[in-house]
């Protein structure tokens, strides 16, 4: 058996596995890494023989650790690498290559039904009647989203709020506050298995889920990076944020939103942290506007987001498809009986 894992911002691991009886009997790790001195190699190899194969990714790792000597070079790769790699071998953890994913374009609608669809289609795959699945965000009216943990009043200005008409959800994922107007910013779902991301830390399965946007901006002319935890950024500055979270039923539903062209004044007299995190910007002047994507690629929305959904089905096994009326139906009830009450979206007060 093989498995394969290409190491975020490193180097390809392949490692080949025989098992027998539910032992790894033998195993043979290749790559286009760098390892000094040339032998440890075979240390490694050595290592991973004997180990059971449901190990993890941790005790793999360690058990590489423990066999190579202290002055061991591994660059472009690491123990962790060569266990995730093997996991692969075993069938248990995935790769893109092994998916078959749900391309969903852009719907406008009400922006809590995106919020309520993330929790939805995380269900319909941990129960297996749906693939995978990329899908874009768009909305008829503006809306604050709050992260699973944040604080509405530490986060949102209740009387500047009411002032322009906006509400506020609370989304499933952690993370930050989303200013979203209609055609503000751009922002996409991931809905994967949690074998995807099998061994990975969360710090590292941000950067791992993002990669192919990555590549997609440099296509509209961006040369960005990822800035841990969760940021995707230009030399320009901050480009969009990321938030995940692992559901029950082994499901990771990650999403990122990039600025297109926000009206920071607005936004500042809505969110409070916003104030905070623009301070030592300069954010002061009257109709000022945060427009990374605008700005840095001169196109318009919505060919930024045609050329992210080219460059995904471009890399992957896609398919396109649109919301079905049953995943709307429960969107929309989902939306009256929890993203719309004042339980869910006030539960931290």
């Amino acid at each position: 058996m093989r498995g394969e894992y290409k190491v975020p911002g490193g180097k390809l691991v392949a490692v080949d596995v025989e098992t027998a009886d539910g032992v790894i009997t033998q195993a043979f790790v290749s790559g286009d890494f760098f390892l000094e001195p040339d032998e440890a190699l075979e240390d490694i190899n050595d290592a991973l023989a004997g180990m059971a194969s449901t190990s993890s990714v941790t005790d793999l790792a360690a058990a590489i650790n423990a066999r190579l000597a202290d002055d061991v070079r591994m660059i472009g790769f690491t123990p962790e690498a060569v266990g995730i790699a093997v996991r692969r071998a075993l069938g248990h953890a995935t790769d893109w290559s092994d998916h078959t994913f749900d391309v969903i374009g852009p719907v406008t609608m009400d922006p809590r039904m995106h919020v309520a669809l993330d929790e939805v289609l995380a269900g319909e795959l941990a129960r297996g009647e749906v693939n995978p699945s990329l899908r874009i965000w768009d909305w008829d009216q503006p809306l604050v989203v709050i992260g699973s943990f944040q604080s509405y009043k530490n986060e949102i200005d209740d009387e500047g709020r009411a002032s322009h008409g906006i509400n506020v959800v609370r989304r499933i994922t952690g993370g930050g506050a989303m200013f979203m107007e209609p055609g503000n910013c751009i922002t996409y779902s991931l809905v994967v298995p949690l074998s995807l991301v099998e061994g990975l830390s969360f710090e590292r399965s941000y950067e791992f889920l993002d990669q192919w946007v990555m590549g997609a901006l440099a296509k509209v002319g961006i040369n960005a990076r990822y800035v841990p935890l969760n940021d995707i950024a230009s030399d320009k500055g901050k480009i969009a944020g990321a938030a995940q979270r692992r559901v029950t039923g082994g499901v990771v539903v990650h999403h990122v939103t990039m600025a297109y062209d926000i009206d920071a004044d607005k936004m500042l007299e809505v969110l409070r942290i916003g104030r905070e995190k623009l301070s030592d910007k300069g954010t002061k002047s009257a109709n000022k506007r945060v427009d990374p994507l605008r700005s840095q690629t001169q196109l318009p929305r919505d060919e930024i987001i045609a050329t992210f959904l080219e460059h995904f089905r471009s890399m992957y096994e896609t398919q396109e498809r649109a919301y079905s009326p049953e995943e709307l139906a429960r969107a929309e009830e989902l939306v009256e009986t929890k993203f719309s009450s004042e339980a869910w979206t006030k539960r931290i007060p």
